[in-house]
């Protein structure tokens, strides 16, 4: 177990330097080679050895990894396509094949971070079809390229410095490999997660996340945990609503008790809706589509990805392998494609609502300016957006 502690030692170590500390002398973008060497000289400065920093030095910028973060069309598909295509009956099948195969190790999971085994499983499933597919990237070439582009710095030059970390200790070797993101094993933690929340799984004293699947399932659970898993508690339960409801108190934006959502006319589509002080009702495709009511749990799906088409059907995934149904798609009115989507962030843009980046991904900021502005023209406030709320603009 000699290598398990280092690992949570060093995790200590380094959760006790600032991330703005660890990245504030190396301004993102401008020359690469001077830029590194200065994130070699941080890495020392935080305490990372040799072998950590020779590995450092070596790092060079992927295109690739850029080419694939500015283009994330997977994230413009519907709820129902998403799921359908991420959720398939082979994916189903191997699912509930791994939760009786390690069903010793997810239950010690649950016993030891109160986290449900199908959560654990349905993450397992989607980010790496159980271990199956982790990604080719370099993960040090990733890192650093994430690192010194200037979209998201702040995230990945801490990583950058985590990942040298773990490669100085000698728990990953240096052309370890993973996601074009960064994230590495069969449950794709960054490297910063994998010094903290790394967790040994079947006893042999190290923690190896790419190919023991125990391992994987343990630290998944501590990961989920830290993000503010409450046990014995539900995450996602589909629901039926009624023709006619106030549309505008749906989504995340606002929380209603589950009684008030009973009292609304909101039913479970089977077995029970538990009470709970604090609930959404997800309607991802709008008034006429499916229908969820999400609990406090929901809140960890979305700290682990911060796209609600995904998070929700990860959350669904979890439930089916626990035994729900396949969701009621209901009958949603068309939605926009994505060069009708852009047209719409356009027009919301200027009107004064932020959007964010003109992506034709309906994300956060435009589900909330498309609700504004259905409720303003009179319209079924959903924040399901329509040719007709295009054309209204």
């Amino acid at each position: 177990m000699r290598n398990h502690a280092r690992i949570l030692l060093a995790g200590l170590a380094l959760s006790a330097i600032p991330a703005a500390a660890v990245a504030q002398n190396a301004p993102c973008g401008g020359d690469f080679s001077a830029w590194r060497d200065a994130m070699v000289a941080e890495a020392r400065a935080a305490g990372v050895g040799n072998a950590g920093l020779s590995a450092l030095s070596s790092a060079r910028i992927d295109p690739e990894v850029l080419k694939r973060d500015r283009a994330q069309g997977v994230f413009t598909l519907d709820f129902a396509t998403f799921a359908r295509r991420l959720i398939s009956q082979n994916r189903m099948d191997v699912g509930r094949s791994k939760l009786k195969q390690y069903a010793s190790t997810f239950q010690k999971a649950r016993s030891e971070y109160g986290v449900a085994p199908e959560v654990i499983t349905a993450f397992w499933g989607l980010e790496t079809d159980f271990g199956g597919y982790q990604g080719d990237f370099n993960t040090l070439n990733s890192i650093a390229t994430l690192a010194h582009d200037c979209r998201r710095p702040e995230l990945f030059r801490p990583q950058l410095i985590s990942l040298a970390r773990l490669i100085d200790l000698g728990v990953v070797p240096r052309d370890i490999t993973g996601a074009w993101a960064g994230e590495i094993g069969q449950v794709q933690v960054l490297p910063d997660d994998y010094l903290t929340k790394g967790r040994d799984g079947d006893g042999d004293g190290q923690i190896k996340l790419k190919t023991s699947s125990p391992d994987a399932i343990m630290t998944a659970a501590n990961f989920l945990q830290s993000l503010g898993w409450r046990a014995n508690e539900p995450w996602l339960i589909e629901v039926k609503v009624p023709a006619e409801m106030e549309w505008y108190d749906t989504g995340l934006h606002e929380s209603l008790p589950v009684s008030e959502w009973k009292a609304r006319g909101v039913m479970p589509r089977s077995g029970s809706l538990p009470d709970s002080a604090e609930s959404h009702l997800l309607i991802p495709m709008g008034r006429k589509g499916p229908a969820f009511i999400a609990y406090p749990n929901f809140k960890v799906f979305l700290e682990w990805n911060q796209s609600l088409t995904y998070v929700l059907t990860a959350a669904y995934f979890a439930t089916r392998l626990g035994g729900a149904p396949i969701f009621d798609e209901g009958n949603p009115e068309p939605g926009l494609n994505q060069t009708q989507m852009k047209a719409l962030q356009r027009g919301l843009t200027a009107d004064g609502f932020d959007v964010g980046e003109i992506d034709g991904i309906l994300g956060a900021g435009t589900r909330d300016a498309v609700r504004e502005e259905q409720r303003r023209l009179g319209m079924p406030a959903d924040a399901w957006p329509t040719v007709k709320l295009l054309n209204a603009l």
